[in-house]
């Protein structure tokens, strides 16, 4: 029995149990609420069809979990153990509700009060084969898409993991996430706070320390399996703490909903060891995960792009490879090609190419993951002074490589990212400004980190109940000794996973320097100074909840 059909099978055991419920209570109105009613020849007519209909679930049911359990006894990976009726065929989307001894009507029974109990089997089927509603959720299912921390920009292999497994057996399934947090911030130098999981806005943090506890994000989702192959995705975003609006976090322009990711995604892993999909989607570049359990690492903040585009992949074996032709101008995040030296997305002439392979050490659980991308435009082409979404003279690509080491409770991570050319916006042309003495770089970014998992596993060997993490992360932005040189990050985490759709989790944090993007080198005092200041460090303590239905 292959893994989607053992999720169909567990589905439709849940749906019998249901439906074997509701026959309980049509039967117990009749015995129980007029004792005259049950000896009436049509009332009981109607009880033994009741009847038959609840001994053929419960033979359904004994069945499927007969299946289930040789499954899981011998490990069965091929389609010989499929579902199949008696004469070994895979009954039909419509007749597979017609088990032997169930009426072909509807069944109504009169309780006390002239009530009507009907049992019948839910009208939405569908003809995607395996579906078992019209809308329906999937928790686990629901945190894999949602999370920011993790997989960051697979999400459309995630998802077709999903269907693969049979996570999906809806024709649409709807996901939620709410993230809450509460958290104290400490800064050495007055209003300038560096840590980046919330935009650093004088409007919004004044003073040498600053308390919050609010609400830092909320998702929401929809998948729709439109057939076999073809899949839709939205996911809708909001965000008041990382919004570019204008404001505080209480401003109506930073609280705002908008459509985070969305494609209309064509394969089935099953069929086809290829996927194609167009849409709004994160780019194909660098790994951008972290180990912790809510802050994202510097190379997010710095690579991480979400742009339009249509992206096809590749898969085989633990063989992944990517292609993504990205709408060219300023996209959303990370990406920026000009066309006719505008920043207008007029034309897709921005793309990104990724490859990693997965070393399976062949217990199923323990690998070894290494990758490397190229992306021709980057955000890091504007001169002096920088703006996010200026336009650029040229583009400016960027390189990264990638790895991941999962070892039973054990996971290590690793990545560099840089661009190939100089940022020109990291030196200032203006000969009579005392900052003008140091040179543009190319910006560049790591991160190394490990996270140690205790108790039991929850949606991977890697996720487990408890988990201890540590990562350090780095952004380089300027040459030795400006006051624009970089960002350092530290992260310490702890988080518990009581269930595997609730993540509470504890943080400590530590950053060195403030460089916000927007006037890195300066450009917005009228002396010429920059508010970017190496000495402005950052220390954070950090609690919240993250949840996904």
């Amino acid at each position: 029995m292959e893994k989607r059909d053992r999720g169909i099978a567990a589905n439709r055991i849940m749906r019998n149990a249901r439906n074997i419920a509701t026959l309980m209570v049509g039967i117990s109105a009749i015995a129980i609420s007029a004792p005259a009613m049950a000896q009436d020849p049509e009332v009981l007519d109607r009880l033994e069809a009741l009847e038959d209909r609840l001994n053929a679930l419960e033979a359904e049911n004994a069945r499927l979990r007969a299946e289930l359990d040789g499954a899981r006894t011998s490990g069965e990976t091929g389609t010989e153990g499929r579902m199949a009726d008696s004469s070994g065929a895979v009954p039909d989307a419509a007749t597979q509700d017609q088990v032997p001894g169930t009426p072909s009507a509807p069944v109504q029974v009169a309780a006390a009060g002239g009530d009507i109990v009907t049992e019948a089997d839910d009208p939405r089927e569908l003809d995607v084969t395996g579906s078992q509603n019209f809308v329906g959720t999937n928790s686990t299912y629901a945190y894999t898409m949602l999370d920011h921390a993790e997989n960051v920009n697979t999400k459309p292999l995630m998802q077709l993991a999903a269907l693969q497994d049979g996570e999906l057996t809806d024709r649409v399934t709807l996901s939620g996430g709410i993230t809450a947090i509460a958290n104290w911030q400490f800064s050495a130098v007055d209003d300038k706070f560096g840590y980046l999981m919330r935009h650093p806005t004088s409007a919004n943090q004044l003073g040498g320390q600053v308390s919050e506890v609010v609400l830092h994000s909320a998702n929401f989702a929809f998948t729709a399996q439109l057939t076999d192959n073809l899949t839709g995705y939205a996911e809708f975003l909001y965000d008041p703490q990382q919004s570019f609006g204008p404001g505080t976090i209480t401003a109506l322009t930073r609280n705002q909903l908008q459509l985070r990711r969305g494609w209309v995604m064509y394969g089935d892993l099953d069929d086809l060891p290829v996927y194609v999909a167009v849409g709004k989607m994160d780019t194909p570049f660098g790994l951008n995960d972290t180990v912790s359990p809510f802050t994202n690492s510097t190379n997010w903040h710095a690579f991480s792009g979400l742009a339009f585009g249509g992206q096809l992949g590749f898969v085989s074996g633990g063989l992944h490879l990517r292609g993504m032709i990205i709408q060219g101008g300023a996209q959303f995040r990370a990406a920026n090609v000009p066309v006719l030296g505008s920043s207008v997305p007029s034309r897709a002439n921005n793309f990104a190419f990724d490859g990693r392979y997965t070393f399976d050490f062949g217990n199923g659980t323990d690998s070894l993951m290494v990758g490397a991308s190229y992306q021709h435009g980057t955000a890091y082409c504007q001169g002096y002074p920088v703006f996010h979404f200026n336009p650029c003279e040229d583009n400016n690509p960027g390189v990264a490589v990638y790895g991941r080491l999962n070892y039973g409770p054990l996971t290590i991570l690793g990545e560099y990212a840089r661009t190939t050319d100089e940022w020109a916006g990291t030196a200032v042309p203006i000969p009579n400004n005392p900052l003008s003495v140091y040179e543009a770089v190319a910006p560049e970014a790591f991160t190394i980190g490990a996270r140690f998992g205790f108790g039991e596993e929850r949606m991977t060997m890697q996720r487990r109940e408890l988990a201890l993490s540590a990562e350090f992360s780095k952004f380089i932005s300027g040459e030795d000794g400006s006051p624009w040189e970089r960002q350092n990050q530290m992260v310490l985490g702890a988080s518990w996973f009581p269930v595997a759709n609730v993540n509470l989790f504890g943080e400590l944090i530590h950053v060195d320097g403030f460089v916000p993007l927007n006037f890195l080198s300066g450009g917005n005092f009228p002396d010429g100074s920059t508010w970017s200041e190496q000495g402005a460090d950052t220390d954070v303590i950090m609690v919240g909840a993250q949840v996904a239905f």
